[in-house]
């Protein structure tokens, strides 16, 4: 395919304002379009508060609103690309395939992660406490230093 062919079909998409397979993928490309408008509408509020914080009011909103409408548009369009599309489509495909845990085996595996992490953090500041004492006790470390005091 020649290359200048890409570029049209990447701009008519660019200017389109159809939905590319409108009934597939739905959640995952809604959920695309919540990140990417989320990231803009950020960038926005931030260009605000740093870049345009001296300008005029109304020339600061001007641009903020023009980016942010630019930067929602683009979102829109990159969900309703056809190559994205697709991945996106395919990525839901995968989802749907994927064997879930129930709510009751997460609970039990999540504690048992917090009890791990719980216990290995007492064992590892117990080893701390013991080699700290030691070390200060044979005159290996200066305990006073360490603590911040005279």
């Amino acid at each position: 395919m020649p290359r200048g062919t890409d570029d049209a079909s990447f701009l008519e998409n660019l200017l389109s304002g159809t939905m590319f397979k409108r009934n597939q993928g739905r959640l995952v490309r809604r959920l695309t379009l919540i990140a990417l408008a989320s990231i803009v509408l950020l960038g926005g509020w931030t260009m605000s508060k740093t870049i345009l914080s001296q300008s005029e009011k109304i020339v600061q909103q001007g641009i903020v609103w023009s980016v942010a409408l630019l930067g929602l548009w683009l979102a829109f369009r990159i969900v309703n690309y056809p190559r994205f599309a697709n991945f996106l489509i395919a990525v839901e495909g995968e989802m749907d395939k994927v064997s879930w845990s129930d709510q009751d085996y997460l609970k039990r595996a999540t504690g048992v992660v917090l009890g791990t992490m719980l216990l290995l953090g007492t064992v590892l500041w117990a080893y701390d406490f013991f080699w700290f004492r030691l070390f200060s006790l044979i005159h290996i470390l200066d305990a006073e230093a360490l603590s911040g005091g005279p």
